[in-house]
């Protein structure tokens, strides 16, 4: 199964850890993209887009939700369950560095 994983963290955070805290939780991504997952890190500029119920759309700065830590990035990793992906996402620098990790299950893609 292939699962969304969504990375929530600050810079300030980041630049908390020592040099070499930051080194071994990069690692943990290279293990992730030599598994072929996809990774990605994001700006944290956000435009949110509503068209409710048919209205004209309207978009505004900034995200939907009003999070302590602003989205950092995303990975899509194909893991056997979610057990596995909870280990392979847990030393990863959000996790590690005073952010969070969402993971949804994806119901179908299309490629």
């Amino acid at each position: 199964m292939k699962y969304l994983c969504l990375a929530y963290g600050s810079e300030k955070d980041w630049k908390a850890l020592t040099k070499e805290e930051q080194t071994a939780v990069l690692a943990q991504d290279q293990v992730l993209r030599d598994r072929g997952a996809l990774m990605a890190a994001v700006e944290t500029s956000v435009t949110t887009v509503r068209a409710w119920g048919g209205e004209p759309p309207t978009s505004t700065t900034g995200p939907f939700a009003n999070l302590a830590a602003p989205l950092a990035g995303f990975s899509i990793i194909e893991a056997a369950s979610l057990e596995e992906v909870i280990e392979l996402v847990a030393k990863t620098p959000c996790a590690y560095a005073m952010g969070a990790i969402e993971i949804r299950p994806i119901l179908a893609i299309n490629l």
